[in-house]
């Protein structure tokens, strides 16, 4: 039976929950850094107000590195909302796409003997043009990655390559091993949650972009259509 449209949506939803739910640990890392060095500020705070004689150039910086972290744990909070398909975003940058999705998964990849290798073409430019539809570019390329690291369990790395002046495409290169270890394919996502093909063209589909899928392989423009 063919997928009704309502179904396909349902899909390309659950397929953004699996990807969101791997980026969730460096999105918790990263919001939690600043609560812990807020806890140590003011620990480090009220001994100094409770010493004689108060040290108030001490309080005060402090209290400024408290401020300075305040700021960037609202920042981290904020930045959820980038992942609101609903939301309408400034656009991101080829280079910047690529920065974030390979900082929110480098770690995750590295635990499972993946690296991920990234163009020099892909470094930030100045005056880099901003694509529209962030959210949706975050998803497609972390369901590239994805794909390429549960469908092809010898990969020892993955590739980031500048496709022309608005595509990317990603490769997975072999493991120099030539093997997996059982620990590392332990941590690799059950059959069930793997994102194959028919979950990546279902979640391009949706967002409305289109994919050029090989084994090994996954090319997109920016360009939704």
């Amino acid at each position: 039976m063919k997928a009704s449209p309502g179904a396909r949506s349902w899909i390309a939803a659950g397929v953004r929950h699996e990807l969101l739910t791997r980026a969730l640990p460096a999105l918790r890392h990263d919001m939690a850094a600043p609560v812990s060095v807020i806890r140590m500020a003011l620990l480090m705070l009220k001994r100094q107000v409770g010493a004689t004689p108060i040290d108030s150039s001490a309080c005060e910086e402090r209290v400024a590195l408290i401020d300075n972290q305040v700021s960037e744990l609202v920042e981290g909070i904020r930045s959820l909302r980038d992942w609101e398909l609903a939301t309408a975003d400034d656009g991101i940058t080829r280079s910047a796409l690529v920065a974030q999705c390979v900082g929110l998964m480098r770690a995750a990849f590295d635990m499972h003997g993946v690296t991920l290798d990234v163009d020099a073409a892909l470094d930030p430019l100045e005056g880099e043009p901003r694509r529209p539809q962030g959210a949706a570019l975050r998803y497609l390329l972390l369901g590239g990655l994805g794909y390429l690291h549960d469908s092809v369990p010898e990969a020892g790395a993955i590739r980031i390559d500048a496709d022309g002046a608005d595509a990317l495409r990603l490769s997975a290169l072999p493991r120099e091993s030539g093997g997996v270890s059982p620990v590392l394919g332990a941590h690799r996502a059950p059959r069930a949650l793997a994102i194959d093909a028919i979950a990546l063209q279902s979640l391009a589909e949706d967002l409305g972009y289109t994919v050029a899928l090989e084994r090994d392989s996954v090319r997109f423009s920016l360009a939704a259509g």
